[in-house]
């Protein structure tokens, strides 16, 4: 079936592969029938530059869901309403088989809290490399594992149990190390072998000279429609659900998934090939585990993350537009999601966000956003940020995947509470739908993840094939009901047609060429290298103390502050397990303090409400409240903290009134980002004996900023940090001056 359409040129090598025995279940000399392959559909880009085709593997690496006696259902909660139950992380067994020919074999296992050191300790290398005549542009070196992650291990990742967890035994991860590979080298249009092994490399490159590459007939069959979890109006219910916890200031923004599952009547590898050429995407994915009779096929256009000598990328999208009927519709739809608040105001929280989990394994200051562009695909259309690091000394690829997964833009922020919330609300397992699906060498320390979003999760049963798309939106306060419902539907779309469910009509015209269009950056931001450094465990004296309560922005503002001259200790301002306030002064006698920001009230945080009752009494260094903790401050002082009578704004810069006294000292106008529910009242300042207010909103309604006339006590209900607060470095800076 051709039709127009570009097809995967590593159709055709797979095909050949498997007629002569390199490849499948007649090639069980080499390896398992096992099946995966990473294709970088589209033009060639940035994004788009190899595709991988692996060979039979003779290691595998299982992950599963532990019993119910060693990974116990959490207690019925609710974090929509701010009901946070932190637990301890729970160890998984990491289970490494090998192919005998026949069959996988148990062969050593490995128990860990930590996913991290699971794959650390379970994943190495042979020792073997590919042979030197291949080729050095590839990004392939030696064997590399290879395989897919579910969301479901975010029970590894953030510190809770799910309520909804996966039965005992469900699949939760499985990676294939690869001795043999097929690397489509786009720029150059060229096909390079690699292998261990000499006899299955040469009969490799002599199937590729000899056997023409031809492109393989697919067909997609029409079925039964599908059924989905919830209904439209059940859907529209859940985002106003969602926006009464933001009202609440229980969270920012929350990703939730709507389901769509039936009886598929073609083989997931002609799906694949339907999904490829209909939907082209630079992270898109085929894998096939015969023996479990499950299959991923991912039209992904969103990458995780990768490491490349020693450098961490990330590229979150958020943001979203349909494509155009015409080229003039097009730039319209474009030019109205770039201006578009909401768009915007989701699409800055999650590079917030993003900044946030690179900053946690990078060196201080070492963080940056390198791009910003509009990716136009074939339904859709997305805002896409590309951010940097430079990881920290110590810190490998395990490191990496651990601290990042799973990724921001399809679970919210902050990250630990709609990680929660999403399982109350969803009420069943997300699989490897959100999970990711990629390679990585732990011998370089290089790797490629994508996030297993336009994607459909296969199952044989007795009866045949059974499919599940899961597609869903950001939920902001600034959503509008139907039109979450509609983007949801949007984005399903594409796999939908491929599983056979909506009538095949986008392959009887040409497929949308895929494109980028560069934006300006919002803000230029310093990531200059410093000998400053941040501390989590090992805390030293005399550096910035800044209480973490529970935030995804909380390392922003560290390596703000490292960047400003000063180590900073962190430390959790929900963990009971911590000393009082007195006690961590007297320990770590730090030169400053902050108060970071926080979901929920201020008394959620104990420790963040002592440090504000000692400040305003004179007892602490400097003290700066951002955000929740400015709340307290206000609180402490016999103020009251309310919702917003004019609602919430999250990730959206707004007009900063002040009067340059305090930290606004030689400060002109300027904008800075909001991520508050709740708020301090101007009326109720008025006349206070000890506060006196800096800075307001543009009503001159909502307290921004604040000082003790009394001690060397601050409080912004903004955020300095985020990337579209002007001046924010400035603030922190004249802060750090006391």
């Amino acid at each position: 079936m051709d039709r127009g359409v570009v097809m995967n040129p590593l159709d055709a090598v797979r095909h050949c592969l498997m007629e002569h025995e390199l490849l499948g279940e007649d090639a069980a000399n080499f390896g398992s029938p096992d099946e995966i392959m990473l294709v970088s559909a589209g033009p060639v880009s940035h994004l788009s530059r190899f595709s991988l085709l692996c060979g039979p593997s003779t290691k595998r690496v299982i992950v599963r869901q532990p019993s119910r006696e060693q990974v116990p259902v959490a207690n019925p909660h609710s974090p929509l309403a701010g009901e946070i139950d932190l637990a301890t992380k729970l160890p998984f067994t990491f289970d490494r088989e090998t192919w005998d020919g026949s069959s996988w074999k148990p062969d050593v296992s490995y128990t860990s809290a930590s996913l991290s050191t699971g794959l650390r300790k379970i994943c190495t290398c042979s020792n073997g490399q590919f042979k030197p005549d291949d080729s050095t542009d590839v990004p392939f070196h030696g064997p590399f594992w290879t395989g897919a992650l579910s969301y479901n291990l975010v029970q590894m990742t953030q510190p809770l149990r799910l309520q909804y967890p996966p039965n005992e035994g469900e699949l939760l991860c499985v990676l294939w190390e690869i001795e043999h590979c097929i690397v489509h080298d786009k720029e150059r249009d060229a096909l390079v072998v690699l292998s261990t092994d000499v006899h299955w490399k040469e009969r490799a490159n002599e199937c590729l000279s000899n056997a023409p590459l031809e492109t393989v007939p697919f067909d997609v069959l029409i079925g039964e429609k599908p059924s989905s979890n919830c209904t439209d109006a059940e859907h529209e219910e859940i985002v106003k659900t969602v926006q009464s916890s933001i009202v609440d200031g229980q969270l920012y923004q929350l990703n939730y998934g709507r389901s769509w599952e039936g009886a598929v009547l073609t083989e997931p590898w002609d799906v694949f090939c339907h999904s490829i050429a209909s939907n082209p995407a630079p992270y898109s994915g085929f894998l096939h585990m015969k023996d479990e009779s499950f299959a991923l096929i991912s039209a992904s256009p969103e990458s995780l993350l990768a490491t490349e000598k020693g450098i961490i990328t990330t590229a979150p999208i958020k943001g979203t537009a349909p494509r155009g009927a015409s080229e003039a519709e097009e730039i319209l739809l474009r030019e109205d999601m770039i201006s578009d608040r909401k768009e915007r105001a989701e699409h800055r929280m999650l590079v917030d966000l993003m900044r946030n989990d690179v900053g946690r394994i990078s060196k201080p200051n070492q963080v940056w956003v390198e791009r910003f562009d509009v990716e136009a695909y074939a339904e859709v259309q997305h805002l896409v940020s590309r951010i940097k690091g430079r990881l920290n000394d110590g810190i490998d690829v395990f490191d990496a995947i651990e601290n990042v997964f799973p990724g921001g833009s399809i679970t919210g922020c902050p990250r630990t509470v709609v990680c929660a919330a999403i399982d109350e609300l969803e009420q069943y397992p997300r699989s490897f739908w959100t999970g990711s699906m990629g390679w990585f060498d732990p011998s370089t320390g290089d790797s490629s993840w994508n996030i297993l979003i336009r994607t459909a999760e296969l199952h044989k049963r007795d009866d045949g094939w059974t499919s599940r798309v899961t597609a869903g939106g950001g939920i902001t306060i600034e959503s509008n009901p139907k039109s979450e419902v509609a983007e949801a539907k949007w984005k399903a779309n594409g796999l939908l047609r491929s599983c056979g469910w909506i009538d095949d009509t986008v392959l009887a015209s040409p497929v949308k060429h895929l494109a980028i269009h560069s934006l300006p950056l919002e803000s230029q931001q310093s990531n200059h290298e410093v000998s400053f450094s941040i501390h989590t465990d090992e805390l030293v004296k005399n550096a910035v103390l800044l209480i973490d309560n529970l935030d995804s922005f909380t390392y922003n503002i560290a390596h703000d502050i490292c960047g400003l001259g000063h180590h900073v200790n962190i430390v959790s301002g929900r963990d009971h397990s911590h000393h009082s306030a007195q006690e961590l002064l007297e320990e770590l006698q730090p030169s400053h303090v902050v108060l970071g920001p926080g979901p929920g009230w201020p008394q959620d945080s104990p420790l963040t409400m002592d440090f504000a009752k000692q400040a305003l009494e004179g007892n602490t260094p400097p003290l700066l409240g951002i955000c929740l903790g400015h709340q307290a401050i206000g609180l402490a002082s016999g103020l009251d903290v309310a919702p917003s009578p004019i609602g919430p704004v999250h990730g959206t810069p707004v007009k900063c009134l002040h009067e340059g006294n305090g930290l606004f000292e030689g400060l002109d106008e300027l904008s800075v980002t909001r991520y508050n529910s709740l708020t301090l009242l101007t009326v109720e300042c008025q006349g206070h004996d000890s506060i006196v207010i800096d800075a307001t909103d543009d009503t001159k309604s909502l307290v921004l900023g604040l000082r003790s006339t009394q001690a060397s006590v601050f409080g912004v209900q903004f955020h300095p940090e985020s990337v579209g607060s002007q001046s924010g470095v400035q603030i922190l800076s004249r802060f750090l001056e006391y």
